[in-house]
């Protein structure tokens, strides 16, 4: 068992808030600093299900990527959904802590931690000045049909599944990618010398663009994973890391899914 605070300072040693964005709110979201933590669930985002699991394991602390209070919250009645989680992780003494831009791009971040999952070996960033994006090679090329494939075993299941924009039967050697919604990091994406650019959260027009600019140039491919998803691979790299410098603490990665689709209709 820990106080809160010692385990927030080793969060900002491996997690620096140096590395958040400017519109980003990463830190302790609920909770003291001097309360005591044994058990702690790693999660991508916290919901009241999976608040209520981190009550059944005895956790005192959860761990989430995304910020609970990322967007201005003007009450917090339990008539709301923050308010009902916040009452009830108050009522049951359990601590929210997020790491969301400031885990994003670090070395073991959430980025290479989907790299990994997916065995790219990483030569490069799309963005080289920030050390944004990861670039990697694959061990052996495959068709971009056989590459998707692949990655949908990778990820956890959800309903969307995977989409992609390409020839199916493109060989796929260089990918660009990155964790979360990274349609913001198009335009770099093309600049590079890929075969692929994998994100999330891609919206239509951003998309075709891509997609127009890249037949032009004979650019890279498109694929769209689950923001959760594609997320959630870097719990498992956190619950390690942390296990091995906190050996006091449990640390548990949630199973719960809070991607936001429950099923597809397909035409």
């Amino acid at each position: 068992m820990e106080k809160l605070s010692t385990l927030i300072d080793h969060f900002n040693r491996v997690w620096p808030e140096s590395g958040t964005e400017s519109w980003d709110h990463p830190g302790l979201m609920l909770g003291s600093p001097a309360q005591q933590v044994s058990r702690c669930l790693l999660v991508v985002d916290v919901t009241l299900e999976n608040l209520k699991q981190a009550k059944e394991m005895g956790a005192e602390l959860i761990i989430s990527h995304h910020p609970l209070f990322l967007h201005g919250v003007h009450e917090l009645s339990e008539s709301t959904p923050k308010g009902t989680i916040s009452a009830f992780a108050a009522r049951n003494g359990i601590a929210v802590y997020a790491a969301h831009t400031n885990a994003d791009f670090v070395i073991g971040g959430v980025t290479e931690s989907l790299a990994a999952a997916l065995r790219l070996k990483i030569s490069g960033h799309l963005d080289p000045i920030l050390r944004q994006g990861a670039i990697g090679k694959l061990e052996e090329p495959m068709t971009l049909l056989d590459f998707a494939r692949f990655v949908a075993r990778v990820l956890p299941s959800v309903a969307q599944g995977i989409k992609v924009a390409g020839d199916s039967d493109r060989t796929i050697s260089n990918v660009g990618l990155v964790a979360g919604a990274g349609d913001s990091f198009l335009d770099q994406a093309l600049a590079q010398e890929i075969d692929l650019f994998i994100t999330s959260d891609l919206r239509h027009h951003r998309s075709l663009d891509f997609i127009e600019a890249s037949k032009l140039s004979n650019g890279p491919a498109l694929m769209d994973l689950s923001h959760w998803a594609a997320e959630w691979l870097w719990l498992e790299k956190a619950q390690h890391d942390l296990a091995i410098a906190l050996p006091s603490i449990k640390f548990e990665v949630s199973d719960i899914s809070t991607d936001p689709w429950d099923f597809v209709v397909m035409q």
